[in-house]
């Protein structure tokens, strides 16, 4: 299929509707599209439908006599692309219309192509007061399910306007610099040399900023592992943890391996990467030969020990645990869609559970950082200060950081501040 719209309409219908992970369903649609201005469209598409699902979907409701969502998925996820054509990417109205309504027809839904024209153009005659009873709603205006707006109004009152503002502004891409292979200097001229938009980001070391999304495998360096692409606030895991030569250190959950390899990079360190499933654990392994780093990947599960550990302590444990991930909101707008309330307390019971567990292969006097890419206190200082009080020899090291704040034990980075995503990270020490 070579409709870009009708493409995205699938991508985006399989997301919304049917469950499916976006980043997981871009990838095979990409893949149809041979023009990368294709493929970028085709990104755009979907990774802003998914961010103003919530919205826009509600608006179809108000246009519709029946809904299409159930019967016609395809059909209904391209209305509603329409919609952020119009809206979120500004496109000129006649060119968003009419290529919407002829993609019915690569969809194979021609019958439906008067009904697109009717509905697309009917917004655009009532467009301001139809955006007035979406606004009039916090679940359409702010394009966030209602749980999660109660939980962040909860937890950050004074923040969480900002926090919804933030997750609906696309995040720009960040890279990470192979300090073993290159100098941020070297791949920041090549970059620019090659004609891409760069920059040092101000106060993490190994971290480059670029100005808007491209394929990052085809920039100069890449191939010969110069550089890899993560956020900055996933970079402040290898500061905290304070590596040094010779220490034997514990990645407990992880894939994809961003910060296990940063760790590799930052000093010659004895690590096992562990990883709960196989087909995770093999990413690991192919951003190890790439960057030219090694390490022992171990397929195992962080809350179990005993199947996997072979009795030597570790002097430095990453315990960067599975959480609702709220906190990444603006890169993987599907969240949104796909997580509950019901996971948070489900999820906080994981973290509890994989602390308690990992305590004891922490050395006496040894450090374990303990991140989260969530924004909410359940699962952040709740946890922390329920393992510290059930563990006596454990201790919170204060730190600070340019950005974010210290909410009791740890540090909360929000969306967008210092143009980093959502991550709580708390330091804690083993008394000798």
């Amino acid at each position: 299929m070579n409709d870009t719209r009708a493409l995205a309409a699938q991508c985006l219908a399989d997301v919304a509707l049917g469950g499916a992970s976006l980043r997981e369903r871009l990838a095979p649609a990409q893949a149809q599209l041979a023009d990368p201005r294709d493929r970028a469209f085709l990104t755009a598409l979907c990774n802003e439908g998914a961010r103003w699902w919530l919205r826009f979907d509600s608006a179809l409701d108000r246009l519709l006599d029946k809904p299409l969502r159930q019967r016609e998925p395809a059909l209904h996820a391209l209305l509603l692309l329409g919609l952020v054509q119009l809206e979120i990417l500004q496109l000129p109205p006649h060119a968003a219309v009419a290529a919407t309504v002829e993609a019915t027809r690569t969809l194979e839904r021609g019958g439906f192509a008067k009904l697109a024209n009717a509905i697309l153009r009917r917004w655009l005659r009532e467009r301001e007061a139809l955006i007035r009873q979406l606004d009039s709603n916090v679940v359409s205006r702010s394009a966030h399910p209602r749980w999660l707006v109660d939980m962040l109004q909860h937890d950050w009152p004074d923040q969480a306007d900002s926090i919804l503002a933030a997750n609906n502004t696309p995040a720009p891409p960040m890279l990470r610099v192979n300090a073993r292979r290159a100098t941020r200097e070297d791949v920041l001229a090549a970059l620019t040399a090659g004609g891409t938009e760069a920059h040092a980001h101000p106060f993490l070391t190994d971290a480059i900023t670029l100005a808007e999304n491209t394929d990052i495998t085809r920039l100069p360096g890449f191939a010969d592992g110069h550089f890899s692409v993560q956020d900055g606030v996933a970079q402040i895991a290898a500061d905290l943890l304070d590596l040094h030569d010779g220490q034997r250190v514990l990645d407990a959950c992880a894939a994809p391996g961003g910060k296990a390899c940063h760790a590799l990079e930052r000093a010659n360190i004895e690590l096992l990467a562990l990883e709960r499933e196989p087909a995770r654990a093999a990413a690991i392994d192919a951003n190890l030969r790439r960057l030219g780093l090694q390490c022992t990947v171990q397929v195992g599960d962080a809350g179990e020990p005993a199947a996997w550990r072979d009795g030597k302590a570790f002097d430095r444990i990453l315990l960067d645990a599975p959480c609702s991930a709220t906190g990444v909101i603006r890169r993987h707008p599907d969240i949104k869609l796909h997580r509950r309330s019901a996971d948070v307390a489900t999820l906080a019971h994981v973290q509890q559970r994989l602390l308690g567990a990992l305590w004891p292969l922490l050395a006496p006097g040894g450090r374990l950082v303990y991140a989260t890419c969530s924004l909410l206190r359940a699962e952040n200082v709740a946890v922390v200060e329920a393992f510290l009080a059930a563990h006596p020899d454990a201790r919170v090291e204060t730190f600070e950081l340019p950005v974010g704040q210290r909410p009791v034990s740890g540090w909360q980075i929000l969306p967008g501040e210092g143009g980093l995503d959502g991550m709580f990270y708390a330091v804690l020490t083993k008394s000798s």
